[in-house]
């Protein structure tokens, strides 16, 4: 595949809507071409590619990023989406937009840094471990194993 030229949507969408406002006053298509070529100083077969890419775009707005044209060789396959007209082939690129994130959820599998998630551990109200109050109060709680004999 060879790349002959290309066209940002930005020029597209501006040479489409001069395009229809041509046809709308009821020029002829070879007075739209003119007026195109005139417009975004294009002549020969720019001119001709740009008016066959603002074809492509029109059916393709959605998204539309830029139109390739391109050439391809004996045995290639077409792309997908493109439009062959005479030799060369209209390739309409689009925008690939980030899907938002999915939100998370409370699961009690797994939890961060490898570890179970949930366990039974309180916070540490200090750095340092537990004060010597919270020791004793600790050992008070404990429950005391029978002995086993």
């Amino acid at each position: 595949m060879k790349s002959v030229t290309e066209f940002p949507n930005f020029t597209l969408v501006q040479g489409l809507k001069t395009k229809t406002d041509l046809a709308s006053e009821g020029k002829t298509p070879e007075e739209i071409q003119t007026s195109l070529g005139e417009k975004f100083k294009y002549e020969g077969d720019r001119l001709k590619h740009f008016v066959n890419a603002i074809d492509v775009a029109g059916q393709n707005a959605q998204n539309l990023k830029r139109v390739v044209v391109v050439t391809l060789a004996e045995g290639e396959n077409t792309p997908f989406k493109a439009t062959q007209v005479e030799a060369h082939h209209y390739v309409p690129e689009f925008l690939i937009e980030a899907k938002p994130a999915a939100a998370k959820t409370d699961s009690k599998g797994r939890g961060g840094k490898g570890g179970r998630g949930g366990g039974g551990r309180g916070e540490k109200s200090s750095p340092w471990g537990l004060s010597p109050e919270q020791k004793a109060e600790k050992k008070n709680k404990a429950p005391v194993a029978p002995k086993q004999g």
